[in-house]
């Protein structure tokens, strides 16, 4: 790992992007990213306000106060950086090197709300009067537990009266060039964490145990060979992974007498959580399991089909970059399983992310000028 001095861009995106990932803002701590934040937006004339809940930061900010509301939304948290020997520089030293932001949330997603946010300041600089409310939600709770950040501010927001009409999520939705793939939904999310009981014993005895792991078997391989759905035009077929599988105390001459698995779906729109759940006891029932299951639910699925935002979306990709952007629901989950069941439009739309969650974790530095100009027409588009 190289020992380097961060020189600052004077690229105000670049700057602003490398003071982000400057903090050590490792979930769900925001490490002071949310009042630099402040700072910039108040300095623009929005009205920031602070929402925290738990151990958890959470900004709301607003230029205007009429409908429609446009938020662009995001996070200040990063996963951990992961082995520091690894890193060609210190994870938050935000280097620029080869054309590149070298740092852990470069790519995810600070990156992207340093592209916000200049992208604002340029929009007010034009329209200062412009129509309807451009707002900022912004929380340190994404990357992981996300149950005191975007969840709860919406919570807040509602009880005032508040309804968003659009939002735009700065994720890193992009694979070989800037703006080729945006999310329109993603899958939801369910987990389940699995316990099959049996009989402990010695191996040399088998009949007077009842191993779990032999008991499963058939039952797993017709859980894994299951066709869930067959997706459809938005969504791909759901999806069940075994994560974890664990068994035994260690040594060879023990039957184990609990088998422990953990258990993800990712499914579309064609299944509901209680569906999932439902025919995954029915097939462990058929084969006469003892077991106990934990559920818990991430998100449901969502999609945007259609609407102002989407249109806003892809005519700047062709106006800026010249680029058909392909309309996804795949990835992981985001914030915006809470934020599009309040009946809000939902773009993600961010650099690319070859590198996100990964050591060396960079983003391309045109990637983020080019944002910026994206960014800055899409708000032109829906509040002008």
């Amino acid at each position: 790992m190289a020992d380097q001095i961060t020189q600052f861009s004077e690229d105000p995106t670049l700057s602003l992007a490398q003071e982000l990932v400057l903090a050590e803002s490792i979930s769900p701590v925001d490490a002071g990213c949310q009042k630099k934040i402040s700072n910039v937006l108040a300095g623009l004339g929005f009205t920031v306000e602070s929402l925290p809940f738990e151990d958890v930061e959470n900004l709301w900010a607003c230029h205007g106060e009429a409908e429609p509301y446009f938020v662009l939304a995001g996070h200040t948290d990063v996963v951990p950086p992961g082995p520091l020997d690894e890193w060609h520089y210190p994870p938050f030293e935000p280097i620029i090197s080869d054309g590149f932001l070298h740092g852990r949330g470069a790519a995810d997603m600070k990156g992207s709300l340093a592209a916000m946010i200049t992208a604002t300041d340029a929009f007010l600089r034009r329209y200062p009067n412009h129509k309807g409310t451009l707002a900022y939600l912004i929380t340190s709770d994404e990357e992981a537990d996300a149950v005191n950040g975007t969840r709860r501010v919406l919570e807040e927001l509602l009880s005032r009266g508040i309804h968003l009409s659009w939002c735009l999520i700065g994720e890193p939705t992009s694979h070989q060039q800037l703006g080729d793939v945006i999310r329109v939904g993603r899958r939801g999310s369910l987990h389940a964490n699995l316990k099959l009981r049996g009989i402990q014993g010695h191996v040399a005895y088998p009949n007077k145990a009842n191993n779990p792991i032999h008991r499963a078997l058939p039952a797993l391989d017709e859980l894994v060979k299951e066709v869930w759905d067959q997706g459809n035009e938005f969504f791909p077929p759901t999806s069940m992974q075994i994560s974890n599988i664990h068994a035994g105390t260690g040594i060879t001459n023990v039957i184990p007498g609990e088998l422990d698995l953990l258990i993800n779906f990712r499914f579309s729109n064609e299944l509901t959580d209680d569906g999932i759940r439902n025919r995954f006891t029915e097939i462990l029932d058929k084969h006469e399991l003892d077991y106990e299951v934990t559920w818990t639910l991430s998100g449901n699925p969502f999609s945007t089909i259609g609407g102002e935002l989407i249109a806003a979306t892809q005519k700047t990709l062709k106006d800026q970059l010249k680029i058909d952007t392909e309309l996804s629901t795949s990835g992981g989950t985001s914030d915006g399983r809470f934020i599009a069941p309040t009946g809000t439009q939902v773009v993600e739309l961010g650099p690319c992310n070859g590198t996100i969650h990964k050591v060396n974790e960079k983003v391309a530095c045109d990637e983020l000028l080019q944002l910026r100009l994206v960014y800055q027409q899409i708000i032109e588009e829906l509040l002008t």
